[in-house]
């Protein structure tokens, strides 16, 4: 009989919020079909993990950018699990600033882009991001 083996829930996303003039870097994904959606930079935390070099390693790796990573801006609430079960995890929006805001998108992402807040609706947001 095989044994089962338990998955550790995350106990947190760690998102990095980059503005340049009321505009937010976004992440763009391409599914297999060639559907876009964005997404801000994050990553999911463990219990006793560090957030912030959590959130400064990926935000390096999924952007390209050597940012560095300040106060919790907002916090909002993720659901992990599925719409039948359910598994909510806070979000902790960090403010993120940058010599340079040039982005070189790393594997598995199509590109980038500067989204204002009022121009959000017009695109499809990536799981990681529902919360928005």
């Amino acid at each position: 009989m095989p044994k089962s083996t338990v998955v550790p829930q995350p106990s947190a996303l760690a998102v990095g919020l980059l503005e340049d003039a009321g505009r937010a870097l976004f992440l763009v994904r391409k599914n297999l079909l060639g559907v876009e959606s964005v997404e801000l930079p994050c990553v999911l935390i463990s219990t006793g993990e560090n957030p912030v070099a959590s959130l400064a390693n990926a935000f390096r790796q999924q952007t390209g950018i050597d940012a560095q990573v300040h106060e919790i801006l907002f916090e909002r609430r993720h659901n992990t699990g599925t719409r039948k079960r359910k598994h909510w995890i806070p979000v902790l929006v960090f403010k993120i600033t940058a010599k340079s805001a040039s982005a070189k998108p790393g594997s598995g992402f199509a590109g980038c882009k500067w989204i204002s807040s009022n121009d959000l609706g017009k695109f499809r947001l990536a799981r990681m991001c529902q919360w928005l």
